[in-house]
């Protein structure tokens, strides 16, 4: 995050770099590359050492690369400092795998949300970070002043090492030194934990790329400066941040798969409503044209009429739309502060033939012209941004819930893999946006980014969950079409009256109290229970 402020003010603010978009993309995308692609990594070393020892080596480590940020002066040095310190961002993994060993199953979702709510220290660094420029350089006046943030930096990361060592106690996983590397690595055979990844390839990675890109956005589009949109970026990341806590007891109460289900659905919601860009375009509309040939003989501007002498000698008048003054006053001046929606549309014709002019029939005697204004308000934009933070915020810890349920031995590898392709994704969609918006010239193709990876997301999960309710659940349809009763599946019984197995379907019928029938038996004639056996199976047999 504090890539992004520093970049978008050494670009577009001081302009004492000229790097071209792609090039701003790389810079705020590197550092979370190498915290991507640590965490797997540390994530292992946490399981075997513990999180204390980690998680202090790798602050210690990544403030010396950070201090290096100051010393740099070309894009290969701020694209090597940015390299070293994202080592930082693998502190995750070690975060995760402390954390979770400490709380039982049913609290850890909430306790890695509320360690997860950290991420809004990126909220912070987009309030605090453009003031802390403007102090250090004086508004201007100083250029080099910028130096002393990273070096603040810097200094804040071995302060955080060092209470956090003294000020914590040891706990790894129960015989994680004695676990074989290659044991340990088992589950990344598992497709699931790739699906779990692809999650917060989402949820996290595009909270990352965004609590960065979303400076540069504000700035180009909205013409703000880069302290208030550092403002209006913290609205995103703040409460994206702050609310993984809540994400993660909802987790822990509704299911992670089920708040799944939601964050998928309004992240591609969110990004659909904010994919159309501002726009102001003129185009050509329905226009008059000739009823038959003849010779122009009055066009009168004030009352919109063309009157046409006919080759028979009749005067024909064709009445055109004008533009009103108030179509032309915001044609040349826009809408000031009137607040619109929804795009707003404004048609008129405007004569292209003068008197004297001969025309022939079907031949155009006004252009139509149709006007659209789209002003993708500031704030409209933010709110939806703000309703994509939340959803990713809730996702991110809806994502690590799953992981200490399904892979209690291994959740630092789990945990650190998942997290390098969510970092990825904070790393590559930085790249992809400056990319789209060198190729298509929009901004808005961000969006049209999100809306894919949600909707594949989400299509995902969805198949998944269709796999296991066919597997588990065969008789759910039966279910669907009678509301008022349940079925489980068939199951073997010893039957009481021949004393063999037979293959039996339950059904339990909702009620006061429920009540448990056989709804077929292998041992029943013509789909009929016999008289001697009256379900006596269910009372002789232990279910």
């Amino acid at each position: 995050m504090m890539y992004g402020v520093l970049i978008t003010h050494l670009t577009f603010v001081n302009q004492l770099y000229d790097w071209d978009q792609s090039e701003i993309g790389w810079l705020i995308g590197i550092p979370v590359l190498t915290g991507a692609l640590l965490r797997l990594p540390v994530g292992g070393l946490t399981d075997m050492y513990g999180g204390r020892k980690v998680f202090t080596g790798v602050m210690l480590v990544s403030a010396i690369p950070m201090y290096l940020v100051s010393m740099a002066n070309s894009f290969w040095g701020f694209f090597l400092a940015g390299l070293g310190f994202g080592i930082c961002g693998a502190s995750f993994a070690a975060g995760i795998a402390y954390t979770s060993i400490w709380f039982r199953k049913d609290k850890q979702g909430t306790a890695l949300g509320i360690f997860g709510a950290g991420n809004a220290g990126a909220a912070l660094t987009a309030i605090c970070a453009p003031r802390l420029l403007a102090h250090f350089t004086n508004d201007g006046a100083n250029p080099d002043g910028w130096q002393s943030l990273p070096q603040l930096y810097a200094g804040m990361l071995v302060v955080t090492a060092v209470l956090f060592w003294f000020f914590t106690y040891e706990r790894k996983v129960r015989g994680g030194e004695e676990i074989a590397i290659r044991e340990r690595l088992e589950p990344l055979r598992d497709v699931r934990v790739w699906r779990f990844g692809l999650y917060y390839f989402l949820v996290f990675g595009g909270f990352v790329a965004l609590a960065q890109w979303l400076i540069p956005y504000y700035v180009n589009v909205y013409t703000v400066s880069v302290a208030t949109a550092g403002i209006l970026t913290a609205i995103f990341s703040f409460p994206s941040g702050v609310i993984r806590a809540l994400g993660g007891w909802m987790s822990d109460y509704w299911g992670a798969r089920t708040v799944m289900y939601w964050i998928l659905g309004a992240c591609l919601l969110s990004s659909v409503l904010l994919l159309p860009p501002r726009m102001d375009v003129t185009s050509p509309g329905e226009g008059v044209t000739a009823l038959s040939d003849g010779t122009v003989i009055n066009v009168d501007e004030i009352n919109h009429t063309i009157i046409v002498e006919e080759a028979n000698g009749v005067n024909r008048t064709y009445e055109y739309d004008g533009a009103t003054e108030a179509e032309l006053k915001k044609l040349e001046e826009g809408f000031g502060n009137e607040l619109h929606i929804l795009p707003v549309v404004s048609s008129w014709q405007e004569p292209i033939v003068e008197i004297g002019d001969e025309i022939e029939r079907k031949e155009l005697l006004a252009k139509g012209i149709t006007y659209i204004v789209f002003q993708a308000n500031v704030w409209i934009f933010t709110f939806w941004v703000f309703v994509l933070g939340i959803a990713m915020g809730i996702g991110k810890a809806a994502v690590y819930k799953h992981i200490p349920v399904y892979y209690p031995r291994d959740i630092g590898v789990v945990g650190g893999l998942v997290g390098v392709l969510g970092g990825l994704g904070g790393f590559v969609c930085p790249v992809i946006f400056g990319y789209l918006l060198e190729w298509t010239g929009l901004w808005t193709t961000t969006w049209a980014f999100f809306v894919f990876i949600s909707a594949a997301c989400l299509f995902w999960m969805h198949r998944i969950v269709q796999r296991m309710t066919h597997a588990h659940a065969p008789n759910i349809t039966r279910l669907i079409e009678d509301p008022g009763a349940s079925f489980i599946p068939s199951i073997n019984i010893r039957c009481p009256h021949d004393e063999a197995n037979a293959e039996v379907h339950l059904r339990v019928v909702t009620g006061d109290p429920a009540v448990l029938q056989v709804s077929w038996c292998s041992n029943w004639v013509d789909d009929k229970c016999p008289n001697h056996c009256s379900s006596q199976c269910l009372v002789e047999t232990e279910m």
